[in-house]
């Protein structure tokens, strides 16, 4: 027993990381682990979720997060990002380690310009950005029992489902488990940046959660969520738009202008 911990504790030592905001990280999992797990879970909801096969429909969506996701290519050392357009009615997104994002149909009705949809993927690959799928499944492995959780990596172990929902897929896998406020507030940070240096306005982001607010009709209060209100998230974008403008800006004279028609 104070072998295993001692290991542990040398693991989660060596683990130590620090985000793109300057915030301390545990990562405990080699990010070549976490594209492949991010590849696998991507994989397995291509056979369960049925694809969009809407030509304009996934050019569109395509054009958008090709543009935010080679801004993201020195951050992530993925340049050739799999997107893939979900028919599902619910109004979400998704960013996986490997280079993987994933699109419903449903958020398109809530994201109603290609400049909104930049803020959706922008916030999505932040997350990958900052590792946060990472962060999770390390802090998993701790509270299941250290180093020797690894194996729930692995499609046969039982505890598969609970590392996939760490990664960031809850919903597909029946477990829900948001990211923490914090690292929802870093991954818009993350976002507003990516999607004005892809050429996109990122007072728009704003317009996205306001679109939000009003499609999910009330909240519950701040504190019983892990998620930012609207309220909050709003606020703390307005307050990044002003660098992000002047991101924006050079990127338009830069020649940035993403043509993405809808």
């Amino acid at each position: 027993m104070k072998i295993a911990r001692a290991a542990l504790l040398m693991a989660l030592t060596a683990g130590c990381a620090t985000s793109p905001t300057g915030r301390s990280q545990v990562m405990l999992v080699p990010d070549s682990q976490m594209n492949a797990m991010g590849s696998q879970s991507f994989q397995q909801m291509k056979s369960q979720t049925p694809i969009e096969s809407d030509a304009a429909t996934n050019r569109y969506v395509q054009c958008v997060a090709m543009a935010v996701a080679r801004e993201a290519r020195e951050q992530t050392n993925v340049s050739d990002w799999e997107v893939v357009v979900f028919r599902d009615k619910t109004a979400n997104a998704f960013a996986l380690p490997g280079g993987k994002i994933g699109v419903h149909t449903g958020i398109l009705p809530v994201a109603k310009t290609p400049g909104q949809l930049a803020a959706v993927l922008g916030h999505e690959v932040g997350h990958v950005i900052a590792r946060h799928g990472n962060e999770r499944v390390s802090q998993g492995l701790v509270t299941q029992g250290g180093l020797g959780a690894l194996d729930a990596i692995t499609s046969s172990h039982p505890r598969h489902g609970t590392m996939m929902a760490l990664l960031g897929l809850g919903a597909q896998y029946g477990v829900l488990l948001p990211y923490s406020r914090t690292q929802e507030s870093e991954a818009d940070k993350i976002g507003l940046d990516l999607m004005a240096r892809a050429g996109f306005d990122p007072h728009e982001s704003v317009d996205l959660w306001k679109n939000m607010s009003a499609a999910g009709g009330g909240q519950p209060p701040q504190f019983l969520s892990t998620h930012p209100s609207h309220e909050t998230r709003i606020a703390a974008l307005q307050a990044g738009i002003p660098g992000a403008t002047a991101t924006f800006d050079r990127a338009r004279a830069s020649g940035r202008i993403p043509n993405c028609v809808r």
